[in-house]
């Protein structure tokens, strides 16, 4: 079987939790080469993962002819500068979400990818699962008449100021940290950028959104609310329902859940609950780049999607004031 040889810059957690793990049953990934800013720590995941190299530099992993493509999981600032200088070294790319701080830097990294002709796609692994998938076809479908509203919300535990991710300067906060989750539902299930968008925010001491509200409306009278914040002690909260001029979805799911995940219509008050068999989502999406790599599918999550989303996110950071 063919395979994409992959390596991995960085040795974030989400890398050692979630997505070197979904590598593993990715049947077109092969695990080749991992790079850390200490070629201990990465020499620590070549052996618990069994990636054939470990380099103690990006530049040296990208330097390695034999890698063919890269996931990215580093800080959300340095998100675009890693990502142009692998494009720009002739490997694919998929990048962990935000894909960059802002619309600018997301048309940089695709300027890049297509003049060096290589693929980029941005790494939302709950948008490839089948659950997210069912949904959608029943919206489409009309299985609830027009969608006039949707709802996501993902709010978590407060983290210490300490933390990467309530760190301004590192593209940190609860939107830019959990608000792509919401938002990006938010859009996949309604397929198309807000006519008008407005938001709220708590911030901390040192200006940090804890929190952020954002209305996103329609001119044809949709509307979409999304939620996220690190105020929980302890503990998560997240999920999506949409409602339509003839029933409603309920989807209690965590992003990112497999297994078998259930979600339930309710029409003219008769409830309607199917169940989805999701796998690992991680592995779903580095599966999908491989095979746009190997076989010329099309990255499930496109460059359109990601621009309109980047678009969005400035939106409602320019209403917080962040």
């Amino acid at each position: 079987m063919e395979k994409v040889k992959w390596g991995v810059l960085g040795t974030a957690d989400i890398a050692r939790g979630q997505t070197i793990p979904g590598m593993i049953l990715a049947e077109h990934c092969e695990r080749y080469a991992i790079a850390g800013r200490r070629i201990e720590k990465a020499k620590s995941y070549q052996e618990e993962f069994g990636f054939q190299k470990a380099y103690g530099s990006y530049d040296e992993l990208l330097a390695d002819p034999e890698v063919q493509a890269v996931y990215i999981p580093l800080p959300n600032d340095i998100h675009c500068e890693w990502t142009v200088k692998a494009l720009k070294a002739k490997k694919h790319v998929l990048c962990e979400k935000p894909l960059a701080l802002c619309e600018a830097q997301v048309k940089e990294m695709f300027a890049a990818a297509e003049e060096n002709g290589v693929l980029l796609m941005e790494a939302f692994a709950y948008l490839h699962s089948p659950f997210v998938k069912a949904v959608k076809a029943e919206l489409d479908a009309g299985v609830i008449g027009e969608v006039r509203y949707f709802e996501s919300e993902f709010v978590t535990g407060r983290r210490p100021d300490t933390d990467i991710r309530l760190k301004k300067e590192t593209g940190g906060g609860a939107f830019y940290d959990l608000g792509c989750y919401p938002l990006s539902m938010a859009l996949w299930m309604l397929g198309k950028e807000p006519d008008d968008v407005k938001a709220v925010a708590q911030f901390s001491e040192k200006q940090i959104d804890l929190f952020t509200s954002a209305l996103l409306t329609y001119n044809n009278g949709t509307a979409a609310k999304i939620d996220c914040g690190m105020l929980l002690i302890p503990g998560r909260q997240d999920s999506f329902c949409t409602f339509g001029t003839e029933g409603k979805i309920i989807s209690p799911v965590e992003f990112n859940q497999c297994g078998e995940i259930p979600y339930t219509i309710i029409r003219n008050g008769v409830a309607e609950t199917k169940t989805v068999s999701a796998p690992n989502n991680y592995s779903l999406e580095t599966e999908q780049l491989s095979r746009c790599i190997l076989y010329g599918e099309k990255p499930h999550v496109s460059k359109e999607f990601s621009l309109m989303t980047a678009r969005v996110t400035d939106r409602i950071l320019n209403a917080i004031g962040y």
